[in-house]
């Protein structure tokens, strides 16, 4: 069977249950070793045992698509920025969203003269602390500390910290007695904003429910325990940048106005509000 009979098998296969096309090339170019990229750029000739195998091995992950199991735990990793991270149950997938936020703590990362020190507050598989840490490599003096109390995110968040080889500490612990005594210049966070109950898209019954569910009614329980974390970490005029969902951006600013000033809503790249920056007062 050729690459291109397998796709045209694969995109059939996920159309029946609404999957983009792409996720069938990922899959593929996965099971072969390459990119997605290549698998149009190049000849790729499978002999007939070659074929079977990796037809059969492709049938198998197309299948666990369908049941909804997200593509990047098929594939065991996620893009974010520049990197690609190692994922897998029990963590959070990096999502594209999420880059705006690190985009505008880079930005403003240059307010501050040299070292600045930043907590990355719930860090999953460490995207946004291995992005900054990557990102400012030669260019800043930042370091990095990661809080994460999940034993299963911390197994990843230590595999991608390893892979890319970034000076990023961890601290295993709950967010809200974590590094207590401690001052810093930046704080970013992703907490689980979504409201306890809510409907969500298949795939994200896959994800742990303790990284995406926030507290009853709007959601907000978690992020304000994030937000008290902030507040007693920064130092005065020290950045916060917190992720949430459409909704919540009056109410994440209500919650940081006792403590904080210049607060800010961002878009993400969808142009839905997305984040929240503030300065610790």
């Amino acid at each position: 069977m050729s690459v291109k009979d397998l796709l045209k098998f694969g995109k059939e296969q996920l159309a029946s249950k609404n999957i983009e096309a792409v996720e069938a090339e990922l899959l593929l170019a996965n099971l072969l070793g390459i990119n997605r990229m290549e698998l149009h750029a190049r000849v790729i000739d499978l002999n007939n045992e070659q074929g079977e195998t990796t037809k059969e091995l492709y049938s198998q992950a197309i299948a666990e698509r369908l049941t909804g199991k997200p593509t990047q735990y098929i594939v065991g990793s996620a893009p974010f920025r520049y990197l690609e991270y190692e994922v897998g149950p029990g963590v959070l997938i990096p999502r594209p969203e999420t880059e705006s936020l690190v985009d505008e703590v880079l930005h403003q990362l240059n307010t501050f003269a040299d070292p600045v020190s930043l907590v990355d507050l719930g860090s999953g598989t460490g995207a946004i602390a291995i992005s900054i840490a990557s990102e400012t490599a030669g260019k800043k003096q930042v370091t990095v500390v990661a809080v994460e109390k999940s034993p299963e995110a911390l197994v990843w968040l230590k595999q991608n910290i390893a892979k890319h080889d970034v000076d990023v500490r961890v601290v295993a612990g709950d967010v809200a007695t974590a590094l207590v005594g401690v001052k810093c210049d930046v704080v970013v966070a992703n907490p689980p904003y979504l409201p306890d109950g809510a409907q969500i898209p298949q795939e994200l019954n896959f994800e742990p429910s303790m990284a995406l569910f926030g507290g009853p009614s709007n959601g907000m329980a978690i992020p304000r325990e994030f937000i008290t974390t902030a507040s007693r970490l920064l130092k005065s005029g020290g950045l916060f940048a917190i992720e949430h969902n459409e909704l919540q951006g009056p109410l994440i600013a209500s919650e940081l106005g006792q403590d904080f000033e210049a607060i800010a809503l961002h878009m993400d790249l969808t142009q839905r509000p997305r984040f929240t920056t503030a300065r610790r007062k």
